[in-house]
């Protein structure tokens, strides 16, 4: 492989994500099928959600092939401009949150992409939600730092927009952020983002990148199409 990243998926779901079909042990069984030497078992959360200590104990009593490392994280959403997650109170034992755009998050709250296009047609300029958008990933990150973004920038596609509009400056300060916060990005393959200038800007400020397949079935863990083409333009400089 050209990219050591592309031995770990770091971002895979199992049977407690009610959109997923394939359990902890297949996906354990998959990742070692493919060659990987890491793999991150990650499922979603909300505030309401219970189940959490179930799933440790889960990932806990599985059979971990030689020569792999496997870590927990879950899956929450942004919920607003600040940066404020819908997660459980009580995450002890999870290696990592992944901070995920599922929604815009607006200063009053988590838009969806309906509502967001609404908005920009009703006269919230572009700079205007890129700015709602980096302040909300950075407010994430420094309120839980430690832990990983999610499929970053998959939001703005659905909302009509582009990350070549983000600019040098809200890159720098994502990224920097990122850094400082110890926070990983994950090139994540099904929705082929964050692209390669966020990525350059991320390797520039000496953020660690991680391969993620987002998969929801055991067949896709560890199975890359885009995020080496990806991580190849990054390198380049974007």
């Amino acid at each position: 492989m050209t990219h050591p990243e592309l031995r770990g998926d770091h971002h895979v779901h199992s049977t407690f994500s009610d959109d997923a079909v394939s359990t902890l042990a297949e996906n354990v069984a998959a990742a070692h099928a493919a060659g990987l030497t890491e793999l991150r078992l990650v499922d979603h959360v909300r505030e309401s959600t219970t189940w959490v200590p179930e799933f440790l104990a889960a990932v806990a009593a599985l059979e971990i092939p030689d020569g792999l490392t496997v870590h927990t994280g879950v899956e929450a959403k942004i919920l607003d401009a600040r940066g404020a997650l819908d997660v459980p109170a009580d995450l002890a034992g999870v290696d990592r949150i992944l901070i995920a755009d599922h929604q815009f998050p607006g200063p009053d709250g988590p838009w969806s992409p309906g509502v967001t296009i609404e908005r920009l047609a009703a006269g919230l300029s572009v700079d205007s939600a890129l700015d709602l958008l980096i302040g909300g990933l950075v407010g994430a990150m420094q309120r839980h730092p430690g832990n990983q973004l999610a499929h970053c920038f998959s939001i703005l596609p659905k909302v009509g927009l582009d990350e070549a509009q983000l600019g040098r400056d809200r890159l720098n300060a994502w990224a920097h952020t990122a850094a400082a916060t110890d926070t990983l990005v994950e090139v994540n393959e099904k929705w082929a983002c964050p692209g390669p200038a966020a990525l350059a800007a991320a390797r520039d400020a000496g953020v660690r990148l991680v391969a993620s397949t987002d998969s929801h079935v055991a067949s896709d863990v560890g199975r890359y199409e885009r995020v080496g083409a990806l991580l190849d333009a990054a390198r380049g400089g974007g």
